[in-house]
Parts: C-alpha cells; sequence; structure tokens
C-alpha cells in the first residue's frame, strides 16, 4: 500500500515550480520549467515566452490607453415617428413701445435710457407723436418700474393678432403666454407653462401646423429721433421657434417677418445627445440666477431652477454678470434681484451686455440632451389684387393700410420624421476586457482562470516559504523549551528509600513539590511508600 504524503508534503508539492509549470494552462511554461538540465530547447522556450508576454503587456498597455483617451463617435439618424409635440413659437413686434401709451412721466424718467432724449427735447417729442406737452407744474413719480412701462406700452396680442389657427382649429390670445425678452413685451404659442398641456400634430405639411395672421400696427412705431444702437429702423415681427424647455433669445435668434407678405415656415425636429465628462463636454445640471458661484461649483445650485439648456445657461450668465456689474436685473432676466432703472440700463446694464456679447464671456457647455428645429423659410407676397378689396371688407382697414401692415404666418412640420444626433463612446469597457483577452490568448494561449491558477500558485509559496518559516521557527522554539523543562524536572526530584522492615504504614498526605520551568508551574505529586 502506497504511503499517504504529509500536508507540509503536499504544501511543497503545490508551491514547487516544477508542478505548477507542469499542470498550468499558459502555454511553454511547462517546457521551461521541464525536469533535467538546461538546454538550448529550454531556452528558446523561455526567450519565446518572455517575448510573447512582453508583446501582450505591450498591446494590453496600447488598449488601456486608448480607452483613457475617451474616445466618443457621433451617430446620425433619421426615425418615424406618428405623432410629434409642436414647438413653441415666440412673437414680437420689432417696435418696443407704442407712442400712444407713452407719458410724460415715461419721458421724464425713460426717455434718455431708451430714446436718447435730453429733457429739452420731450415737449417736441411728445408733440411728433400728436401727444400734448407736459402740463405746467408736472411732478414726476417718486419712483419708476421698467417691466410696468413695457407691459403697458407694449403691443398687445389682442390687437396685433386677426386670425390664428391651429391644425384648422381656430385659437386665439388664450393659447399664448406673454414672456419679457430684450426685445419687449412677447408672446409664445404652446409654451407649457403653468403645468398647460402640449399642443400636438399628426400630420405634416401646410395647414396642420400653426396659422397666423398679425397687424404689426405701423402707426404705433415709435419715431427715430437719434441713430444708435437700439433704433430700430425695420417694421415687422421677429418669430423664434424652440423647444419649451428654452427660453426665447429672440433678439439674437429670432426670424424675421414683413408686413405685405406671407410667410411659410417648414421645420423638421432634431434630438442631439451629448455624452458627460470624461468622454464628452455635455452638462445637465440647472442654474440659479441668485446663486453666485464658488470657484469649485462653477455650475451653482440646481434647487429651484428650469431643466438646463444653452440659452437658459447663458441668460443666467447674462443676469449674474448684470447683477454683479450693476447690482440690478433687466426686467427679462430671471432671479430676485432689483429690476435696473432707466438711468442703470443706460449707464450700465446695456453696455456691459454689449460687451460681454462682443467678448463671448459666456462659457456653457451643450445639455446632454435637447431638442431643436431645422428651419426652412419661404415667402409670396400678399394680399393679391383680387383678394385685398375681400381682407379690407374684413378686417375693417383700406388696402393701403393691408399691404403695409398685414402679414402671414405658417409654421408647420415638413414630416413626422425627426432626426437624432447622438454621441456614442467609441471604446466601451467590455471591448476593453474583449480586447485584453483576445491579445492574452494570441500571444500566451492564456484565458481568465489562467490567472487564477497564477494567484493560487502564489498564495500555495506565500503560505510555503513564508509561513512555513514561521510555523518551523515557532515550532522549534517550542521544542527546544520542552527539553529545558524535562531536565529542570530531573534535577529536582527527591528520592524516597523503601522501607523493608515491619508492616507499610498507611499512606500519608503528599509532599508536593513545585518547581517553575520554563515559565510553567508542575506539581509533581511524591509518594512516601
Amino acid at each position: 500500500m502506497k504511503p499517504t504524503s504529509s500536508p507540509e508534503e503536499a504544501r511543497r508539492l503545490a508551491s514547487d515550480i516544477r508542478v505548477f509549470a507542469s499542470n498550468c494552462s499558459m502555454h511553454g511554461v511547462g517546457h521551461i520549467f521541464a525536469p533535467g538540465s538546461l538546454s538550448l530547447r529550454r531556452g528558446m522556450w523561455a526567450v519565446a515566452v518572455v517575448l510573447s508576454v512582453v508583446t501582450f503587456l505591450y498591446q494590453v498597455a496600447g488598449r488601456v490607453r486608448y480607452y483613457r483617451e475617451y474616445h466618443h463617435q457621433t451617430a446620425l439618424d433619421e426615425r418615424e415617428s406618428h405623432q410629434l409635440v409642436f414647438p413653441a413659437v415666440t412673437l414680437c413686434n420689432i417696435n418696443p413701445l407704442r407712442r400712444s401709451r407713452l407719458t410724460p412721466n415715461d419721458l421724464h424718467w425713460a426717455g434718455a435710457a431708451l430714446l436718447g432724449l435730453d429733457p429739452a427735447e420731450h415737449a417736441t417729442f411728445l408733440r411728433s407723436l400728436g401727444r400734448p406737452p407736459a402740463p405746467p407744474g408736472f411732478m414726476p413719480s417718486p419712483t419708476f418700474d421698467m417691466a410696468q412701462l413695457y407691459d403697458r406700452a407694449g403691443h398687445s396680442l389682442d390687437d396685433m393678432l386677426l386670425d390664428c389657427r391651429f391644425r384648422g382649429e381656430p385659437c386665439g390670445p388664450e393659447n399664448f403666454t406673454m414672456v419679457f425678452t430684450r426685445m419687449g413685451k412677447c408672446y409664445t404659442f404652446n409654451s407649457g407653462t403653468d403645468g398647460a398641456e402640449l399642443l400636438t400634430t399628426i400630420r405634416g405639411g401646410i395647414g396642420n401646423g400653426l396659422d397666423l395672421m398679425l397687424d404689426v400696427q405701423q402707426d404705433e412705431y415709435l419715431p427715430v429721433w437719434k441713430d444708435d444702437d437700439e433704433t430700430p429702423f425695420e417694421v415687422g415681427i421677429k418669430v423664434q421657434i424652440h423647444s419649451q424647455e428654452e427660453p426665447p433669445i429672440i433678439d439674437q435668434l429670432g426670424l424675421g417677418v414683413s408686413p405685405g407678405f406671407q410667410t411659410f415656415i417648414s421645420c423638421q425636429q432634431q434630438q442631439l445627445s451629448f455624452l458627460p465628462p470624461p468622454w464628452g463636454d455635455c452638462s445637465s445640471v440647472s442654474l440659479n440666477p441668485n446663486y453666485e458661484p464658488e470657484p469649485s461649483d462653477p455650475l451653482g445650485s440646481p434647487s429651484s431652477s428650469p431643466p438646463y439648456s444653452l440659452m437658459g445657461c447663458r441668460l443666467v450668465c447674462e443676469t449674474r454678470y448684470v447683477a454683479r456689474k450693476c447690482g440690478c436685473r433687466m426686467m427679462y432676466m430671471p432671479g430676485g434681484a432689483p429690476v435696473c432703472s432707466p438711468q442703470q440700463y443706460k449707464d450700465c446694464a446695456h453696455p456691459a451686455i454689449d460687451a460681454m456679447l462682443r467678448k463671448d464671456a459666456c462659457t456653457c457647455p451643450n445639455p446632454c440632451a435637447s431638442t431643436r428645429y431645422a428651419k426652412e423659410l419661404s415667402m409670396v407676397r400678399m394680399p393679391s389684387r383680387s383678394a385685398a378689396r375681400f381682407l379690407s371688407r374684413k378686417l375693417n382697414r383700406s388696402e393701403a393700410y393691408i399691404a403695409e401692415n398685414v402679414l402671414a404666418l405658417e409654421v408647420f412640420f415638413e414630416a413626422l420624421n425627426y432626426e437624432t444626433v447622438e454621441q456614442k463612446k467609441a471604446y466601451e469597457m467590455s471591448e476593453l476586457l474583449g480586447d485584453i483577452g483576445g491579445q492574452m490568448g494570441l500571444f500566451i494561449g492564456a484565458s481568465l482562470l489562467t490567472i487564477l491558477e497564477i494567484l493560487d500558485y502564489l498564495c500555495e509559496v506565500f503560505q510555503d516559504k513564508v509561513l512555513g518559516y514561521f510555523w518551523n521557527r515557532r515550532h522549534s522554539q517550542r521544542h527546544s523549551s520542552t527539553n529545558l523543562l524535562q531536565e529542570g524536572l530531573g534535577g529536582h526530584r527527591t528520592q524516597v528509600p523503601q522501607l523493608s522492615l515491619g508492616p507499610r504504614p498507611p499512606t500519608p498526605p503528599c509532599a508536593v513539590t513545585k518547581t517553575l520551568a520554563a515559565s510553567h508551574r508542575t506539581c509533581y505529586l511524591v509518594t512516601r511508600l
């Protein structure tokens, strides 16, 4: 019968490099550590294995380096839909204030800031408006609010909107939301504010969107008194088509629509998706205009702000800049800062905004998910000669007035399909692991289980060589201590003589001898015969 090996011997065999090499699944290792003396064959196998391992590690380092560069790719796709949310449509009259609504008090407070008027020119300006000058003893109000001025004197949608239809159904001013922009008092169709349900469309083409007829009211336009950067020379309406998540920046992104024309705006929805760092630079953290960011928190607090958008970020950036420079905000800016006075508008706010736009001081990343609209614009003259008399009777306006003031606008989807622009990771973690596995199998013929075999062998070596060394050392110390203890006890034992005469006396109590050896207390009982 074959004798059973001891645990120590089994542990030595498990940590033997020859035993491990003969059983390892990694190619070539068994040829290097085969039994026998060194030979050219074993040397060549060693060189081949080392070169393969070095090449494998080089390839792995390259793959890891490429993964750490965080490349991305952009995928463009076109998808069909049975229903699309109609975009928000914002309208602004190019003329910010109606001449019939201006008062001497307005000119006293805002004449210099908005119109470039000197106090001595107020009376002349009022006469050009067909208004009487300020009466003797006129006393201006103690305070003045710019937002109230634009709300009271801006163009009213009730007066401008002549006809409104959405998907062939009548609509009206109740379907619009008033909003302040840098152009003054504006109106947004399908804004979705206050929980209003968003309108949708199920068809593309003309007649399946928003159809408006508007009166620009040229008679209410302010006279051009001085030539400056804020003086409008145009007549008409500005239109911006945008998603409900972003505020209108109509002074920069609006399309011009002229009276005397019917304008068609064909739209196609685009859904954009960008990657966050480190693959991209998008952000989904909304900004709070009342929060001044610290250097370590450049995006601010998302507590009570609308969803992040590129236009919203720029607007908040402008708000913070003006509030920091002037101590106030312009009327269209969000936040809780006080609205700038007319003098602050003239001396600080307008110059600050213009300087900021020139040097592009706002750095805003793209939103991680956004919707935008590609637009195509076309127009035809209106009304025709045959339609002019009909519109004159219908609107109770002269044909000349209609030609100079009335416009038609139609906004619709080109088709019920939309484009998706999506950033994707060019190299995923799964691809990195797959490449490493492929290189490992190609160059060294190994797998994940081979790595586990190597780790298991290293554990056996540690247990045998390191832990075994300390175990043997402790065992030797314990053996030597036992020998010293036995020698000490042998020198302290008492020899008791044997009595042969007479009967054996009763056994007395035990005599106790105590010896302290190797820090252990041992008690021996010696019986006296």
